[in-house]
């Protein structure tokens, strides 16, 4: 991969997370710690309403102006948001921050459209699996560092400097990107711009392989929604770096097939200790440690090899709607992962976790099924 890709998208990517840290890990525990309810907390994750809806503003992006203009106004909307946020102390203006927070994950919901856009047309098919491993790790590192890293230093820097630091960041990145070119358009794309709804959806799922990637993200990570963590997220960064140089090398469904079958066997075993062990045993407690550190390792290596599988479906697509066609196949991903999270709960809460896994474990299995007749979008030299 061309050095400037991997700065492009290392610094975009890592900035691109920050916002989800911010508000997923650091935002919660500072409102508790500053005396807002449980309640008021939950609320906050209505914020995040503007990126199931991304595909409603995706068209826009991808047929008027360039992607790299919707990529600087964005992060210039982002810096706007951030200055207007150290005026906005949460304790005294909870409104007024949760609304500038929500115009918040309104750019980054842009920004995500306008990068992924951008990488789809920059990136050859022999550089998607590095490109999407730059992706993955480069969003969980700018979440970790956004939430938990920021979070332990809280309490010196104050609400204030929080922001600024932020606003710093998408000070530079906007720089970055002005001296950054972007990919020429083909004539194929110099069209007259189709804003209909039922059209674009009708483009959208018309291209290979569409209808077969749309059920394998939405139920490609079934069980492994509901857990997270510091520890969690350096082994599954590391997962995400393997998969990256698997990618270039190997069949990306045979990978996938074998990683489904440790998957479900590393489940399966999860499943005996809480049917075997007691809660209190130091043996389950180390068991189950090793076996969440595998889970969350193959969790890394698959989310790199879907989403290379992603964009190498959109790459399918006209670039007028590419864009477009790979935020329909994201938000769905996001979607799948919210429903099963919120199934998880309902599950253990009403049947336990013994049970609560075996179901589990079968739903599991229908992304392993799944995969077993994968649509032809692979380049020439990994088919075989």
């Amino acid at each position: 991969m061309a050095p400037f890709k991997l700065k492009l998208f290392g610094l975009l990517y890592f900035v691109q997370g920050m916002p989800y840290g911010l508000q997923s890990n650091l935002l919660p525990i500072y409102l508790r710690t500053v005396g807002f309810s449980f309640t008021k907390i939950s609320l906050t994750k209505l914020l995040y309403f503007p990126w199931l809806l991304k595909i409603l503003w995706a068209p826009f992006v991808d047929q008027y102006g360039t992607k790299q203009r919707w990529l600087q106004s964005s992060m210039f909307g982002l810096f706007l948001c951030c200055l207007v946020m150290t005026r906005l102390p949460p304790k005294t203006d909870f409104l007024a921050m949760a609304f500038i927070l929500l115009l918040m994950n309104f750019f980054a919901s842009v920004q995500d459209i306008a990068v992924d856009g951008i990488a789809v047309r920059l990136l050859s098919k022999e550089e998607v699996g590095y490109g999407n491993t730059i992706q993955v790790v480069g969003y969980k590192m700018g979440s970790l560092v956004a939430g938990a890293g920021l979070l332990t230093v809280m309490d010196k820097i104050g609400w204030d400097m929080l922001f600024i630091i932020f606003s710093n960041v998408y000070v530079v990145a906007i720089i970055y990107t002005c001296f950054t070119p972007e990919p020429e358009r083909t004539s194929e794309t110099e069209t007259k711009p189709v804003l209909n709804p039922y059209q674009i959806l009708g483009e959208v799922v018309r291209v290979p392989g569409t209808a077969w990637t749309l059920i394998y993200v939405i139920i490609y990570k079934l069980e492994l929604s509901f857990w997270n963590g510091i520890v969690a997220m350096g082994v599954s960064i590391f997962g995400s770096c393997l998969g990256g140089i698997l990618i270039p090398k190997y069949n990306a469904f045979s990978i996938l097939m074998i990683l489904f079958l440790i998957r479900i066997g590393n489940l399966s075993f999860q499943t005996l200790l809480l049917l075997l062990f007691q809660s209190e045993s130091v043996i389950m407690k180390g068991a189950a440690v090793l076996s969440i550190i595998l889970q969350h390792f193959l969790s890394g290596l698959i989310t790199t090899l879907t989403f290379s599988i992603m964009m190498l479906c959109t790459q399918k697509a006209e670039e007028r709607i590419q864009a477009t066609h790979y935020t329909f196949l994201a938000s769905f991903e996001v979607l799948g992962k919210l429903i099963f999270s919120a199934i998880a709960g309902v599950l253990v809460d009403w049947i336990g976790f013994p049970f609560s896994f075996c179901i589990f474990l079968l739903l599991s299995c229908f992304a392993m099924f799944h995969v077993v007749k994968p649509p032809d979008m692979l380049p020439e030299q990994k088919e075989q």
